[in-house]
């Protein structure tokens, strides 16, 4: 892998010829758009339609129009285009993009003692979450909603179809996006194509409204209208959700298809459809009950509803994908407990699919539909989860550009600063629709902080207090050579989060049985700070004795561990031993809550729940089921 200089990150490509390259580049941009832009690309649903009501209250009024079209197209500008498309993807971890990604950097260049950017890693992904379960349940309503337009006496069907269409989408995703993700691009592309030339065909006939792109109309809107010009700022942010995934997934695409997609197609197809629902409102004020569909003719109504339907399946599956992804990388960086991850392709390692992730995020968005009923009710929800974690990943950027790239802080202040603020202007508008609906992204991040911070905590308490009842491997290696208990064929591998100390495992095995293996192994699996490692040094391997051997595994947080391929390159490491005659020893913990442990009593028994509910590690190691072996201990906590 090629690395830049600090000073000018960046990523390095080679092909095998310039055609190659371009086709590679061509392929990338299409499934860009299926992916990255899923949600920022249906937000024309909603966004335009949602701000002219918080800018006139219902009453179209030209000054508020041209005020939210000014206020929208210059968001797109100044978030999208400047803040993340042309400086955050600049700040990768080894091509990964990503809150998380961004926290695990600033850490290692802090030397990993900085509770603020862990604190700030913890409520970004927290708030990730909440909009994981928002956008399927507004993006779905707001597009089923189309029904209403195109036949008005199918209103009693918008809430049951949109059920309909949420379960099919989550009980689907077992079978994996490897089948369908080739259709997400091009449908994309024609969804983007009909927003172009929607959005081109009105403002023709209206071209004033182009003048709204003067920075003025929307400066003197907020200016004029004080707490009203806030309350639509913060609808306004409709227009520039999704901007977070440009940089979530920066290692799926890389940076220059993500620029691509956005400057050439996906900016100018927003930018016209925005300023078509403008001009046809401005030509008919009737048409602000819904204008995105009012802009097609009758006859192409239905198709359009339709198409957006599928682009707001398109843009849910994208943030579910995005919500497995980020909870696989806060399971290997500690905050959350080990959870089932099935990996739906054999070629693709990014697409897996969490049983118990999908359930969860099912719940939530079937709950929100049924709380909320409407997607401009929904829209008070929105916002404020997408714009705190902007915050937090401005934020993080400024201390990647200052310790990372070595920039004068003064200097990655004057370039970080302006965009926080903005940032932080927006998530202020959106704290203002707490009352009507924004508590709930904030009550779970709440809760979600609860959890990953309980389990931190507690697993930190339980590694120190089971360190101290072991005994120091080297010291258990050189009795058992000086009194050698009976040996029996085969290879024990003793699985430790302490390479140090003598697996307790181990202990029990011997006190118990009485008989060691005639080779043995002492196996750690290390979570690192990196999206990946390279398989070069997957491996640490030493001599511990005659018959003990240490073995370190790493594995990146991008990365789903799978011990028995690690074994297989021990084998090529001259090590070898059969499969068939290893048997892995594990110890099962059964915690008990302890008044002395460090934690509130409360909190005890949340870490206990996490932990009994923590997928089994066999499975989640890959480990063969019939060669394990599970010892089990009391450990309070």
């Amino acid at each position: 892998m090629a690395t830049d200089a600090p000073g000018s990150p960046g990523v390095t490509a080679s092909g095998n010829g310039h055609h190659s390259a371009k086709t590679g580049t061509v392929a990338l941009t299409i499934g860009a758009l299926g992916v990255v832009y899923g949600d920022i690309g249906t937000s024309p649903l909603y966004a335009f339609r949602e701000a002219m009501r918080a800018a006139g209250g219902g009453a179209v009024d030209e000054v508020a129009l041209f005020g939210v079209l000014s206020l929208i197209f210059w968001s797109l500008i100044i978030v999208v285009t400047i803040e993340y498309i042309t400086i955050l993807l600049r700040a990768d971890h080894n091509g990964e993009g990503g809150t998380l990604a961004l926290m695990a950097l600033a850490q290692r260049a802090l030397g990993g003692n900085s509770a603020l950017v862990f604190v700030l890693g913890i409520i970004s992904a927290a708030l990730f979450y909440g909009d994981a379960i928002i956008t399927p349940a507004l993006s779905v309503l707001s597009a089923v909603e189309g029904l209403q337009v195109t036949a008005p006496g199918l209103d009693a069907f918008v809430l049951p179809a949109t059920v309909v269409i949420l379960l099919g989408l989550f009980l689907a995703q077992s079978r994996g996006t490897a089948r369908v993700a080739a259709f997400f691009g091009p449908i994309m592309c024609v969804w983007f194509a009909s927003l172009l030339l929607l959005g081109a065909f009105h403002v023709g006939l209206n071209p004033r409204v182009l003048l709204a792109m003067s920075p003025h109309y929307g400066i003197n809107f907020l200016i004029q209208h004080y707490v009203i010009g806030l309350i639509t700022l913060g609808a306004v942010f409709l227009a520039v959700t999704g901007a977070e995934a440009l940089y979530a997934d920066l290692g799926h695409f890389g940076r220059r298809p993500i620029q691509i997609a956005w400057l050439f197609l996906a900016l100018p197809s927003l930018v016209l459809n925005y300023f078509g629902q403008g001009a046809l409102v401005l030509g008919n004020p009737a048409t602000l009950t819904n204008p995105f569909f009012l802009m097609s003719p009758d006859w192409l109504r239905v198709p359009v509803v339709v198409l957006a339907t599928v682009a707001t399946v398109i843009a849910s599956q994208a943030v579910i994908t995005g919500a497995y992804s980020l909870s696989r990388q806060a399971v290997q960086l500690g905050l959350l407990p080990r959870l089932e991850i099935r990996h739906t392709s054999e070629s693709h390692v990014g697409q897996i699919y969490m049983p118990r992730v999908n359930a969860l995020l099912l719940l939530g968005v079937l709950l929100l539909v049924g709380l909320f009923r409407s997607s401009a009710n929904l829209a008070s929800a929105y916002g404020i989860a997408v714009t705190g974690t902007m915050v937090v990943t401005t934020a993080l950027a400024f201390f990647v550009y200052w310790k990372v790239w070595h920039w004068h802080p003064l200097a990655a202040a004057a370039l970080i600063v302006p965009f926080i603020t903005i940032d932080f202007t927006f998530l202020s508008a959106n704290l203002l629709k707490i009352i009507q609906g924004g508590w709930v992204p904030v009550l779970l991040a709440v809760m979600l902080m609860v959890v990953m911070w309980t389990w931190r905590r507690g697993s930190r308490i339980l590694f120190e207090k089971t360190r101290r009842l072991e005994v120091p491997l080297t010291d258990l290696v050189h009795n058992l050579e000086k009194h050698p208990p009976p040996r029996i064929a085969g290879t024990a591998v003793f699985l430790t989060g302490d390479p140090d100390s003598t697996p307790t495992a181990l202990l029990h095995s011997l006190k118990h049985f009485k008989v060691l293996h005639e080779k043995n192994v002492i196996m750690t699996v290390k979570a690192v700070d990196t999206p990946r490692v390279d398989p070069q040094g997957r491996l640490t391997i030493g001599e511990v004795g005659q018959s003990f051997t240490r073995i370190t595994v790493r594995y990146g947080f991008m990365e789903t561990p799978h011990l028995p391929k690690a074994l297989a390159i021990v084998r090529k490491e001259g090590l070898s031993f059969d499969i068939m005659s290893t048997t892995f020893f594990l110890s099962r913990r059964s915690l008990k809550a302890s008044a002395t442990s460090g934690m509130p009593l409360w909190q005890d028994r949340l870490f206990i729940i996490l932990a009994r509910n923590a997928d089994d590690a066999s499975s989640y190691f890959r480990l063969p089921t019939d060669r394990v072996v599970e010892i089990g201990t009391q450990v309070t906590v």
